[in-house]
């Protein structure tokens, strides 16, 4: 099975250099998307010895439901630009695997076309200028069997990109319903007024559902989150796309999880390349890892078929890290499997 680092080299050689660009890029001059690597593997993992690990299980559950593994699929946008089938072929794979799907809006497939081959999905919501819009695309996600409504809270407005600066022209063309399609004006871009408030709008929108706050790198702004009704934070600085220079994930998760306690799950992205990457974030204190890039990357070069290879090697991956440490299952792993450099806080 091909390793994240050998999907990349595979979808650089395959995509259109505008394309893979358009989905490497971080903004700035790239400071954050070198911090996110780096600070995963500044965190060193303190395996313990003589433990029975002759049955390891790698199985979880996010907000009630089960995945084959703490490994989960993030939003990104625009999957026709990587794979003519796009989302379609992201859900289908990710399914496969066991594992956890999160659209976008940005998305360049239905919901419906989505909902017809995913397993358990969440849907992401970049709150519009246009409510009614958004309100559209939320009954949308409800009535097409989402589970819970992810708000990105870290994108007021889109950053400069260090190596593009708009979309590729191609299959990049919104298509999550129908409205989606059809406009290209301010209603359509995000809303830059969204506050705490929105989160209980949403749930109450959406009859109920579990609302996770994703963007999230402040203890103190994941503790608002969580006492205005989020069911979950998710610790992003949205794949180093956003703020350069913003704190990397794998030092903020365990600030985040100290500020909530067991208040809340918490979820990570950023730099998440290897199942040791997800082994310590669930040191860190995350409850779950997801990957975004990774994922593209394997759509780009094999489609479903990649998508659930790539979820299933990571699997392996940290199956063998469990079991090396001497954790038996996900529950095993706790704050003092990590060392992490002088001065960097642990979780609490």
């Amino acid at each position: 099975m091909a390793s994240p680092a050998e999907w990349e080299q595979a979808a650089r050689a395959a995509l259109p250099a505008d394309v893979y660009d358009y989905i490497a890029t971080g903004s700035g001059v790239e400071e954050t998307l070198a911090g996110n690597d780096r600070a995963w593997h500044e965190v060193a993992l303190r395996p313990r010895v003589l433990r029975d690990v002759s049955d390891v299980e790698t199985a979880t559950s996010v907000l009630g439901t089960p995945v084959a593994s703490p490994v989960l699929v993030a939003p990104t946008g625009y999957h026709r630009l990587a794979h003519p089938d796009g989302e379609v072929a992201t859900a289908k794979g990710t399914a496969e695997a066991g594992s956890l799907f999160v659209l976008s809006t940005r998305a360049t497939a239905s919901l419906d076309e989505v909902a017809a081959v995913a397993g358990p999905w969440w849907m992401q919501h970049y709150l519009l200028r246009d409510r009614d819009l958004t309100a559209e695309i939320v009954r949308g996600a409800v009535d097409a069997g989402a589970r819970a409504l992810v708000l990105t809270a870290d994108t007021p407005y889109v950053a400069t990109k260090a190596r593009v600066g708009a979309v590729p022209v191609g299959p990049s063309v919104p298509r999550l319903v129908p409205a989606m399609e059809t406009r290209d004006d301010e209603g359509t871009w995000q809303d830059p007024a969204v506050t705490f408030k929105d989160i209980g709008w949403l749930r109450e929108l959406s009859g109920g559902l579990p609302v996770v706050v994703k963007g999230v790198l402040r203890g103190d702004d994941a503790r608002a989150c969580v006492d205005a009704g989020a069911a979950a934070v998710w610790v992003s600085n949205h794949g180093a796309r956003q703020l350069d220079g913003a704190i990397p994930t794998a030092v903020a998760l365990p600030q985040v999880r100290a500020a909530v306690g067991e208040a809340c799950e918490v979820y990570v992205d950023g730099g998440i390349r290897t199942g040791r990457d997800v082994v310590r974030a669930l040191a860190l204190g995350a409850t779950a890892a997801f990957v975004g890039r990774p994922a593209l990357w394997a759509l780009g070069t094999g489609g479903a078929d990649g998508v659930r290879e790539l979820l299933t090697s990571l699997q392996a991956e940290v199956a063998e890290t469990l079991a090396l440490c001497g954790c038996r299952s996900v529950s095993d792993v706790d704050a003092d499997l990590a060392a992490v450099p002088p001065g960097r806080a642990m979780r609490g």
